[in-house]
C-alpha cells in the first residue's frame, strides 16, 4: 500500500537566502465519493428533461438565452452516455446499465431539483436489478450573444477600400447536476453542480457570415457534455494530487551537504546525514534535523514514523513549523485509512 499512497516528488526548489526548501510529493487522495461494499451493479438515469407541466417556463428560458431546440436534450443525452462509458471501464462494476427515464422528470428548469423519492428510487433499481443509482438531474445551457460592426480595410484590386465587418460573440455556460443514490441505506451519496464556459466568435462581411461560425456550438455542447459525464464518474475513483512541504537546507554544513544530496534525487543520502544532526548539541539544529526526518519518513510512506519525528521536533527542541506538520500528517493519516477502505471495496 505504501507504493499507492505515495510517489517521490521530482521537483525541488529552494531559496539561496532562506533556510528552508521546499519539496512537492506527489500523493493518492481517497475518491471523493465513497460506495458501499454491496454496489457491484449500478444504472444510469437520464432525469433532466423538464417535467411537461413546467414546458412553458422552460420554452421562455430558452427563448431568452438563444438556446435550440434540442441542444439541451442531445447535450444531457452524450452525458449519459459518457458516464455509463466511464463506470463501464471500471472494474469494481459487474454491471452497468443504462436506465430508461421516460416518464420521470426534472421539476426545475435551469436548476438542480429535488431528490426523486426513495419510492421511485426503489422501484428502478429492483425493476433493473442494479444497487445503486447514478443520475444525471440537470443539463441547461445558458447563452449571450454580443454584436458589434466595425469599419475596416480590404485589399481589392483598386487597393484597399473600406468595409463593413460584422462581429459575433456568444459565450455558452453549461450546467449539469448530479446524483447517486443508494436505496439500501436510502443515503444520496453524492451530489454536485458543474459548469463548464464556452465562447465563440464569428466575423463575416455580413451578419449571416458571422453568425455561421456559431453554429458549430451544437457540437461543442455535445462534446462538452460527454466530459462532463466521464468526469463525473471520475469522482468514486482515488486521484493523485501533488503537496508541498518546506524543508530545512541550513543549520550546519551538513545540512548543506544534505541539500545537494536531495537535489539529486539521493534522499537516502540526506536522511543519513539529518539524522546524525538529531543528536546535534544545538537544539535549532536538532530540531529542524527532526523536522527533516518527518520529512524523508512521509516521503517514503511512513507517516507513523513521520509523526513521531515532527512531535519531537516540537515537543523537545520548540520547532514551530513541526507543531503544523504534526497536524497535516495525523489527516494524511485519515485519508490514507478512508483510500485503503475504499481499494478493500
Amino acid at each position: 500500500m505504501k507504493n499507492l499512497i505515495f510517489f517521490i516528488a521530482v521537483v525541488i526548489g529552494f531559496s539561496s537566502c532562506a533556510s528552508t526548501g521546499l519539496v512537492h510529493i506527489s500523493v493518492i487522495e481517497p475518491a471523493p465519493v465513497t460506495l458501499s461494499s454491496h454496489i457491484k451493479q449500478v444504472g444510469v438515469i437520464n432525469r433532466s428533461e423538464t417535467d411537461p407541466r413546467y414546458k412553458a417556463v422552460d420554452v421562455v428560458d430558452k427563448v431568452f438565452s438563444l438556446e435550440g431546440a434540442v441542444l439541451d436534450k442531445e447535450g444531457a443525452a452524450a452525458s449519459a452516455e459518457g458516464l455509463t462509458a466511464t463506470l463501464l471501464k471500471n472494474d469494481r462494476f459487474t454491471a452497468v446499465r443504462s436506465i430508461d427515464a421516460r416518464g420521470i422528470y426534472s421539476t426545475a428548469p435551469g436548476v438542480l431539483p429535488s431528490p426523486m423519492s426513495w419510492n421511485e428510487v426503489e422501484r428502478l433499481c429492483k425493476a433493473n436489478r442494479i444497487d445503486a443509482l447514478f443520475a444525471l438531474e440537470l443539463f441547461d445551457t445558458d447563452s449571450k450573444i454580443a454584436y458589434s460592426v466595425d469599419t475596416v480595410k480590404v485589399n481589392t484590386p483598386l487597393g484597399k477600400v473600406p468595409a463593413i465587418e460584422h462581429t459575433a460573440a456568444m459565450n455558452t455556460l453549461v450546467k449539469t447536476g448530479w446524483r447517486i443514490y443508494d436505496p439500501v441505506n436510502k443515503i444520496i451519496l453524492d451530489e454536485i453542480s458543474l459548469s463548464n464556459h464556452l465562447n465563440f466568435y464569428g466575423k463575416g462581411i455580413n451578419p449571416a457570415a458571422a453568425v455561421a461560425a456559431l453554429l458549430l456550438r451544437k457540437d461543442a455542447v455535445k462534446e462538452t457534455g460527454t466530459k462532463a459525464g466521464e468526469e463525473y464518474a471520475m469522482r468514486i475513483l482515488p486521484y493523485r494530487t501533488r503537496v508541498t512541504r518546506n524543508y530545512y537546507v541550513k543549520g550546519t554544513d551538513q545540512f548543506k551537504v544534505a541539500k545537494r544530496k536531495a537535489q539529486t534525487g539521493n534522499w537516502d543520502g540526506a536522511a543519513e546525514l539529518w539524522q546524525k544532526e538529531t543528536q546535534n548539541h544545538d537544539a535549532k539544529v536538532a530540531g529542524r534535523a527532526c523536522y527533516n526526518m518527518a520529512i524523508i519518513s512521509e516521503i517514503n510512506g511512513e507517516l507513523n514514523q513521520a509523526v513521531t519525528w515532527a512531535q519531537k521536533a516540537y515537543e523537545n527542541y520548540n520547532n514551530k513549523l513541526a507543531l503544523q506538520y504534526v497536524k497535516i500528517l495525523e489527516n494524511r493519516k485519515v485519508k490514507n485509512e478512508i483510500l485503503n477502505d475504499q481499494v478493500k471495496r
